[in-house]
């Protein structure tokens, strides 16, 4: 079984890392700051961030065939670990929006900084997908 990279279109292009990779029925889900399409960090803060890093996440998952049910673990890097807390109620609010009441194996760490000077927040994960839903990437 050979990794297969997994990289939505609608996500921006990768360039030397994958969003992705998919090994049998697992996924490792590449880590996901807030960029947008134009590879710009989403403004508004923490939640906004929360919102864009997780979505693209999900984005990732779901080009796999994925659902946020099939995620077994997911890590959170932050660079203002109060600000996460203080901000917990909205980004909770924005985790059931976008994946419901599934809550996998968590880690929160805090980083003096991420790849883009601007980012608050980086997300990465593993999945498992059943092998009745995976799409397996064209190699």
């Amino acid at each position: 079984m050979r990794p297969a990279a997994v990289n939505p279109a609608s996500l921006p292009s990768p360039r030397g890392y994958s969003h992705g990779t998919l090994v049998g029925t697992t996924l490792h889900l590449g880590g996901q700051t807030a960029t947008d399409a134009e590879m710009k960090i989403v403004p508004g803060g923490i939640v906004a961030q929360f919102r864009q890093a997780f979505g693209n996440v999900l984005t990732t998952l779901r080009a796999a065939g994925g659902e946020p049910e099939d995620l077994v673990s997911i890590t959170i890097y932050l660079t203002d670990i109060p600000d996460y807390q203080a901000n917990g109620k909205a980004i909770g609010e924005v985790w059931r929006e976008l994946a419901g009441p599934v809550y996998p194996a968590m880690a929160g760490i805090g980083c003096t900084a991420l790849w883009q000077p601007e980012a608050l927040i980086e997300i990465l994960g593993v999945a498992v997908i059943p092998e009745h839903r995976l799409i397996t990437p064209e190699s």
